[in-house]
């Protein structure tokens, strides 16, 4: 089996990759990413691939040519490249528009077009917008952002080529937790570093608003899951847990106890988004293999230096 990952040098791009290329049945992993954000993790460490059993392909998801090509004989493509922004950024619209919205639609042409059997596209809890309310895949999406409306708009290839292949749509909460290619601009792994280099952490808000969150490792356990799962081709929530922020701080405070925290805006209600965790996807992942807690009291170990003021 030939597998393609756009986005592959990415966060979560890179944890997958190095899951799939240990998979025996697995013959090739191609990595193709235009390194838009300048993170070259995936080429650097003593953490290596198996021999010639992975490729990369430096390409953008709007250059049609290069990525029809690029399918050649490939099986299984999972789509992650994306332009990904702060969570409730609308910074540059435009290119958001492009590359999540347009460039899907180009992947997913090209995919029908090619001998691909199978397609998975990693979407954005994003779509839902902002809720006080729990929400999940009854719910009408109602983005707030530029981000979500062009990953939903994204959606809306996918389920066209659902009608084909087996494809599938997971908008996945927000990723933490520890990989060579982590953001560190995603809030709970910006905490994090924020504690281990002994600054103050600042919360907008009371502290109140939650949001949903799943670990790397949970993500990249469902994303291999759905190489072979038989579950109907379908949109899933891929998300681990709620926390409020409150929640997440106190983690932070408990594994670094000389935190300081500072709230500030305390009177303006925040944006917040709670995900109800999707029953289906129960098989693809574990939570009863760890807590919150301890999956954070690991993250805390890759710090490799004390900082000191």
């Amino acid at each position: 089996m030939r597998v393609l990952i756009t986005g592959g040098a990415g966060y979560i791009g890179t944890e997958l990759a190095y899951r799939l290329a240990d998979r025996s049945d697995i013959g090739q992993v191609i990595v193709y990413d235009n390194l838009s954000r300048g993170n070259y993790n995936l080429f650097i460490g003593v953490r290596k691939f198996p021999r010639d059993k992975v490729t990369f392909i430096n390409g953008d998801l709007l250059d049609s040519r290069k990525l029809r090509k690029s399918l050649n004989d490939i099986d299984v493509v999972y789509h992650l490249g994306a332009k990904v922004t702060k969570p409730f950024s609308d910074h540059n619209p435009h290119l958001l528009e492009q590359v999540n919205h347009w460039g899907t639609a180009e992947i997913v042409y090209a995919v029908e077009e090619s001998n691909v059997s199978r397609f998975i596209y990693v979407s954005s809890s994003a779509i839902y917008g902002s809720s006080d309310q729990e929400v999940g895949v009854g719910t009408p999406p109602e983005p707030s952002t530029y981000y979500g409306i062009s990953k939903l708009r994204g959606e809306e290839h996918v389920v066209r080529l659902q009608q084909k292949m087996p494809a599938y749509i997971l908008r996945t909460a927000n990723v933490y937790g520890y990989s060579k290619s982590m953001r560190f601009d995603a809030r709970l792994n910006r905490f994090m570093f924020e504690a281990a280099s002994g600054q103050i952490i600042t919360v907008n808000g009371s502290g109140t608003q939650a949001r949903a969150y799943i670990h790397i490792d949970d993500t990249t356990d469902c994303l291999e899951a759905m190489l072979t799962t038989d579950l109907k081709p379908d949109t899933y929530d891929l998300t681990a847990r709620n926390l409020t922020i409150q929640e997440i701080v106190d983690g932070v405070k408990t594994v670094f106890p000389e935190t300081e925290i500072l709230f500030i805006n305390q009177h303006v209600k925040p944006w917040e988004l709670r995900v109800k965790p999707d029953a289906r996807l129960s098989g693809c992942f574990s939570l009863e293999d760890g807590t919150f807690l301890e999956e954070i009291k690991e993250f805390k170990k890759q710090f490799t230096l004390d900082f000191h003021d």
